[in-house]
């Protein structure tokens, strides 16, 4: 009996061992996964949730509704294009012949659409 307890020990040093050293992997695989997602910087995925909070109102739940938002767009869009989009939209507010050229670019409007199209998906998933 005394044998077969040693025995069990050692299979449960042997299971835990093996556990440990498995256990990282998920966390490393991901962190040498997919960048896309992670290649929004911090200071503009709070730019992000502070506009949203500040549309649609500055409670706790709207917080975790925004920072979902935003982690939906950068699941959908890389930041280059996101910025793009930004810039795009920023531009297209603006008056007078710039405006006017970049409303009525065909590549402007594709960037704008492209954008719209994450945040509508966003919307769906988060609020």
């Amino acid at each position: 009996m005394l044998n077969s307890h040693l025995r069990n020990k050692g299979v449960v040093k042997t299971v835990m061992a093996a556990f440990f050293a498995l256990a990282p992997l998920p966390l490393i695989a991901a962190a040498a996964g997919d960048k896309t997602v992670n290649d929004y910087p911090t200071e503009a995925r709070a730019d992000y949730v502070y506009v949203c909070m500040k549309t649609n109102g500055e409670s706790r739940d709207n917080l975790k509704r925004c920072s979902c938002s935003i982690d939906v767009i950068a699941s959908l869009l890389p930041y280059e294009r996101y910025e793009a989009a930004e810039t795009v939209s920023s531009l297209n507010q603006a008056l007078g012949q710039i405006g006017t050229m970049f409303r009525n670019s065909p590549q402007a409007q594709a960037t704008s659409q492209e954008l719209r199209r994450a945040q509508a998906e966003a919307e769906v998933r988060c609020f």
